[in-house]
């Protein structure tokens, strides 16, 4: 293939590094590469890490496909504890028991969470209520209703080795939102849980360990060195 211009399109893997917004990614490369059109296919939140799809030129309109793909996570969940934001973001307010989570009491309550499933988004969200991100009213203290959706785990397998620290692999859905997996299944294991890390691994075929760092990219020549086209 020969070399990749603005006009054609492409797009970049990168390895978001945590405590950036997808936004902020997206910023620093049109900075770097001076093309201004440019956008990500699925948000990630600024405390996970991992695999990001950026577009640019005409492969922006390949955005909504892309992101659509199944989505693989890595990270791990405390089992014990709860966060307002169900993970780091907030400071811990509870504690519960876990003694009474044995492994085999985990792994029947893990099967509630695998196929199709329901959830309800975090407050600390980027889902739009009344114009704003569910994170803006959570912020200031606010408690919104936000609507249950339907989602699919094709894949949930934990290790409970360093329990209570429970360490994941998760294949889901769109859309489905990994904090809220570590609510629900403190919840459903009659104690409290949070994530403390997430990695995103994949989306569809594309994987982490294909991606550059934000550092790798320097200017335009790097940024085009890097971009890439889907096989026709």
């Amino acid at each position: 293939m020969g070399e990749l211009t603005i006009e054609e399109g492409g797009f970049l893997l990168v390895d978001k590094p945590i405590r950036w917004t997808s936004f902020d990614v997206v910023k620093k490369l049109r900075n770097l590469s001076r093309i201004k059109k440019i956008g990500h296919a699925g948000t990630l939140d600024p405390l996970a890490s991992g695999l990001l799809i950026i577009c640019y030129g005409k492969y922006t309109k390949k955005i909504e496909s892309m992101q659509a793909q199944e989505k693989g996570y890595e990270g791990s969940f405390e089992l014990g504890k709860t966060t307002p934001s169900f993970d780091l973001e907030t400071a811990i307010d509870a504690e519960y028991p876990v003694n009474h989570i044995t492994p085999e009491f985990l792994e029947e309550k893990l099967d509630q969470f695998r196929g199709d499933i329901k959830q309800v988004p975090p407050q600390f969200s980027a889902v739009k209520v009344n114009g704003k991100r569910a994170y803006e009213h959570a912020r200031k203290g606010k408690k919104i209703e936000l609507k249950i959706r339907d989602t699919h785990i094709s894949k949930f397998e934990v290790d409970h080795s360093s329990f209570p620290t429970l360490k994941f692999k998760i294949q889901c859905a769109k859309g489905t939102y990994i904090r809220s997996l570590a609510r629900d299944l403190g919840y459903a294991l009659d104690s409290g849980a949070y994530m403390s890390s997430l990695i995103r691994t994949s989306i569809g075929d594309y994987l982490l360990s294909d991606a550059v760092q934000i550092s790798d990219i320097q200017d335009t020549e790097d940024f085009f060195k890097f971009a890439r086209q889907l096989s026709s």
